[in-house]
């Protein structure tokens, strides 16, 4: 059973910082792209950072500079460190996993979700 559990949302006030983690099992973790989206109430789903198995990573342009994601393949663990957030960065973040086949659709996951609320 696939799991990719998210951990380390909460509340912080505006130019502040967090660290989330996304946890997974049942996958070959080193061999998943890896993803953190996020989304808010009416709005659809967007990236906000990827790193492939490889550990090529790419941001949206609105965090570049501010995001940083990386992976520990020995934890099967995935991290987003966020500083200076601001409060247009709250939003539920969500883990994602791809993997890539030759002659076989991509298995994708998602995680439960995590909330960041960026308040005074």
């Amino acid at each position: 059973q696939v799991q990719l559990v998210e951990s380390g949302g909460g509340l912080v006030q505006p130019g502040g910082s967090l660290r989330l983690s996304c946890q997974a099992s049942g996958i070959i973790f080193r061999l998943n792209d890896m993803s953190w989206y996020r989304q808010t109430p009416g709005k659809q789903r967007e990236l906000v950072a990827a790193i492939s198995s490889g550990g090529r990573t790419n941001y949206a342009d609105s965090m570049k500079g501010r995001f940083t994601i990386s992976r520990d393949n020995a934890e099967n663990t995935m991290y987003l460190d966020m500083w200076n957030l601001q409060p247009e960065d709250t939003a539920v973040y969500y883990c994602n996993a791809q993997r890539q086949y030759v002659v076989a659709p991509p298995t994708i996951y998602w995680g439960q979700g995590t909330q960041v609320t960026v308040s005074s």
